[in-house]
């Protein structure tokens, strides 16, 4: 599946090999950047005990997402996994900062090419059908988010077994709604 997992956008002009190969070692290093910031951020946070909120603000860290999409997105396909793991590190600063909308349209973007990545039971997809759902519900799209709850109940199921807690916990989470 590593063709699929690095899809490049197809364009009337396609990139040479060497844009390509560029874009690559750029979406590693914007990567590996983002991760040290909300590692030296986690690091402050315990030293300081909590008297620091972010080393960078969450609206920085966001903008920093979105413009390495916007320059990655002009050679790979948002199913390409360098686009999904910005993707996914936006989703949660959005989430960080209680932007449910700005979390729900990552949310979306990135649901369908995980089902495609992953295995059918992958608990990682399970574990984005449960975000979604959980945000639907939030948002008041009732339908939505029983249907996603629903998704990833069936999963869970069997990557979790049906007496498994977590399933018990979304299945009254559905009744409580």
């Amino acid at each position: 599946q590593d063709k699929e997992k690095l899809e490049i956008r197809k364009l009337n002009d396609p990139p040479s090999a060497e844009t390509v190969g560029d874009m690559i070692k750029y979406a590693r290093n914007v990567i590996e950047e983002f991760r040290r910031a909300k590692h030296y951020k986690y690091i402050l946070y315990h030293l300081f005990i909590g008297f620091l909120d972010f080393f960078i603000p969450p609206g920085e860290l966001l903008e920093i997402c979105e413009l390495s999409l916007d320059k990655m997105g002009a050679v790979f396909e948002d199913s390409n996994v360098y686009m999904l793991h910005m993707m996914y590190q936006a989703m949660g600063v959005c989430l960080y900062m209680q932007d449910w909308e700005g979390a729900l349209r990552y949310g979306q973007k990135i649901i369908r090419p995980y089902s495609k990545h992953y295995p059918s039971y992958s608990l990682n997809v399970a574990s984005m059908w449960l975000k979604l759902g959980r945000l639907y519900v939030a948002l008041e799209n009732r339908t939505a988010g029983v249907k996603a709850l629903k998704r990833a109940i069936a999963i869970m199921e069997v990557a979790h077994g049906k007496d498994h807690p977590y399933i018990s916990e979304i299945k009254k989470e559905l009744e409580d709604h």
